[in-house]
Parts: C-alpha cells; structure tokens; sequence
C-alpha cells in the first residue's frame, strides 16, 4: 500500500511559515517550505544581495544573522493570502554590528507552487 502526501495550500503554508518563524526556526522554514529553485528578491539598497536557489538562499540568510550582535525582538503578522500569494510583515528590532541597534520593518511577499515557496521578495 502506498501513501500519498497531500500538496500543502498557500494558507497552509503562509501559516507554517509564520509560526516557525515565531519561532525563530527560519532555516527549518526554509528547508521544509522552500523550492529547490527558490528566488529570493531584496530592494536595490539592501546591504544583502538578491540569491537563487535553496542553498543560496539559506547563505544569504546566514550572510544576514552574522551582522547582527543582538536580538531585541520581532514579529511577523498574521498573513494575507491571495491566489498562489502571500504576505505578512515583519519587524526586526535587533544592536547590528558596527551600526548599532535598529528596527527593521518591512513586507514580505512569497509565491506558491505546488505546496513550496518558489519566491520571495521583501520591501523596506
């Protein structure tokens, strides 16, 4: 007998996402919702480049967690889904190397196919 997994909706996994980022897994995140061909989208001014694929992306977001000295806190609220479309917000209050303590804030906008985040982009 053979078991076949159901495919995750957009909700599904605009909701995984939020609640482990809550808490705090985001490479867990990252490994159990994103595409192996993942594209990950920063503004122009953003001192961390834009990157393709998982593990890419995975270094981009280790590339982002080495400047930062200390964590104050954060959120990310509840999504809102669209279609094959989600976002959320998400706020940063964190002491970063060199640059001292800051809040970020900004929104996050991913696409789903086929149960997996193929791409995300982020505003601030």
């Amino acid at each position: 007998m053979t078991t076949t997994q159901k495919t995750m909706t957009t909700q599904e996994v605009a909701n995984r996402l939020v609640e482990l980022c809550r808490m705090g897994q985001i490479q867990q995140a990252q490994e159990e919702l994103f595409s192996d061909d993942i594209i990950s989208t920063e503004p122009a001014h953003a001192p961390i480049k834009s990157a393709k694929g998982k593990k890419a992306v995975g270094l981009k977001g280790a590339e982002f967690a080495a400047m930062i000295e200390t964590r104050h806190g954060g959120s990310f609220s509840e999504p809102i889904v669209g279609g094959r479309y989600f976002s959320c917000s998400m706020t940063l209050d964190a002491t970063f190397k060199g640059q001292g303590r800051m809040t970020l804030e900004e929104i996050c906008v991913f696409e789903v196919k086929d149960g997996k985040i193929v791409s995300e982009q982020f505003f601030f």
